[in-house]
């Protein structure tokens, strides 16, 4: 029996997969595609954002560089980790298609940032994204099973048990990674609510007879949205039908044709359409993400509109701070409740994108009302302030989980710290630990550390910009646990040690 199955062999079953296998889980994740490739993966229909904090999850356990690489990106992505301050971003990306400007984005008003190696945001693929993490899998003994159907959940307070015609799967513990169509959630009773929707949207490679007729970059009209990118091929559209013919039948170059006619107010022509899909801004979200053995990540426990890309990058979140969790509880070093923080904090970043999400929809609508909140919309983000708002939203740069009282940093993404011989922070989450971090020369916490030498890595020493802080213990998910100035309370530390990595060994 292995320690946990995962259904679904998206970015986010496979990144949950790697985190999983580094802590030296037995995994298995069950695939209902065939094949790794598809045609919806590549770009330009597989072109997807990755935001700060997923680019920096992905420079944290090692995997950014062949991301930037299978991206086609720059290897140092315009990050400076040499320099003083963080770069300022290159991809801002836009709040209901109202572009951003890049140059607005006070770099320096957003809470505990350093400069670092990991880029403020990345275009890529679902091909790269899958491709980097796949080899990754493979290299930490993950496997992964194609062509395998789930037809049916069982558990029990020891086990769990993924059907698929006449095999079982068993595991100690199941994660539905399968999508906004997610079966392990229909199977395990998963309640999900939330609202319908709006508009019926459509994604397409085609071929325009007459692009000059449409504007490139995001295009509001009084009948709904068009988009038309520097990348070749791709065609974005939103009509506002209430979602009415989504998925109910294939959608036809006339069709397409019309819809672009109408929300653009030309007569443009598609000369042809070789890949169409549509899609709708349903928000809906799992009231729970664990059901006995059973949990949920991704779009199996929360769905809405791709708008500003949000979908990839929460799912990734959810997997980060599921994996070292759900490793602790299967090793049984887990403090009591740990793995019940996985909805708890996960479940709140969830619902603020869902209402994320929903708030661009309202702004988008093709009535006056929304026309005249567009323009207010449009006076804010002209705003530096505006701006770095929306930017830090969807960054994840504002992001906190709520850890109780304590330093403002904990429940935060930990900054970069560069210590005196050069190592990053970056550097030392690449196994999956957690981190202390004692930045004074007489390593005050060294005796409060040992102990959790498998849970914890300690390191002392100087760093560059401790940003006025003493020590820090991050979790490894990177999320700041403990924070302390002056000299550091060790009594502080070892409550905080104990509460998110267990009793110590000593």
């Amino acid at each position: 029996m292995r320690d946990v199955v995962i259904v679904g062999a998206g970015p986010v079953g496979l990144f949950l997969a790697c985190e999983l296998g580094l802590a030296g889980c037995s995994v298995l994740v069950l695939e209902r595609e065939p094949e790794l490739g598809s045609p919806w993966k590549p770009n330009p229909l597989g072109m997807r954002g990755l935001s700060a904090a997923s680019a920096e999850a992905f420079y944290r356990r090692g995997m950014l560089p062949p991301l930037l690489t299978a991206s086609g990106a720059d290897v140092d992505s315009g990050a400076n980790p040499d320099a003083d301050e963080p770069a300022a971003p290159r991809i801002v990306g836009h709040f209901a298609g109202m572009m951003l400007d890049p140059a607005q984005v006070d770099v320096a008003d957003l809470p505990f940032r350093l400069a670092g190696p990991a880029p403020e945001g990345m275009l890529t693929s679902l091909d790269a994204v899958e491709t980097v993490l796949s080899e990754r899998a493979s290299e930490l003994g993950v496997e992964i099973r194609r062509g395998v159907t789930v037809s049916g959940v069982a558990q029990n307070d020891e086990s769990v048990v993924a059907q698929a015609g006449e095999d079982a799967y068993a595991a100690r513990w199941l994660v539905g990674c399968d999508g906004g169509r997610s079966t392990v959630r229909r199977l395990a009773g998963f309640e999900f609510v939330g609202t319908e929707p709006q508009f019926t949207g459509y994604a397409m490679d085609a071929t325009l007879a007459d692009p000059e007729k449409l504007r490139p970059g995001f295009n509001l009209t009084p009948t709904g949205m068009y988009l038309r990118t520097s990348v070749q091929g791709y065609v974005g559209m939103m009509d506002f039908d209430g979602g009415a013919f989504d998925r109910s039948r294939q959608p036809t170059r006339d069709h397409l044709q019309s819809v672009l006619r109408r929300v653009s107010g030309t007569d443009v022509t598609l000369s042809d359409v070789r890949l169409a899909s549509t899609f709708t801004d349903r928000a809906m979200q799992t009231t729970t993400y664990r059901r006995g053995r059973v949990l949920l990540a991704g779009d199996a426990a929360h769905i809405h509109s791709p708008l500003g890309g949000q979908g990839l990058n929460t799912g990734i979140g959810d997997a980060m701070n599921l994996g070292w969790k759900l490793a602790a509880t299967v090793r049984g070093n887990a403090p009591d409740g740990l793995l019940d923080t996985y909805t708890r904090e996960r479940h709140p970043t969830g619902a603020a994108v869902l209402d994320w999400s929903r708030a661009q929809v309202a702004v988008m609508r093709p009535d006056p009302h929304a026309h005249a909140m567009q323009a207010v919309i449009r006076d804010l983000i002209g705003t530096r302030d505006g701006t770095t708002y929306v930017f830090g939203r969807v960054s994840g740069a504002s992001n906190r989980y709520d850890l109780g009282d304590g330093h403002p940093l904990v429940g935060r993404s930990a900054p970069d710290f560069r210590l005196e011989d050069g190592t990053r922070l970056g550097d030392l989450t690449r196994d999956g630990r957690g981190v202390a971090l004692d930045f004074g020369a007489g390593r005050t916490l060294h005796a409060s550390a040992t102990g959790w030498e498998h849970r914890i890595r300690y390191t002392a020493g100087p760093a560059g910009n401790p940003l006025g802080l003493s020590a820090v213990l991050v979790r490894p998910d990177g999320t700041v646990a403990w924070a302390d100035t002056g000299t550091p309370d060790r009594e502080a530390f070892e409550r905080a040690a104990t509460h998110w990595f267990g009793t110590p060994t000593k």
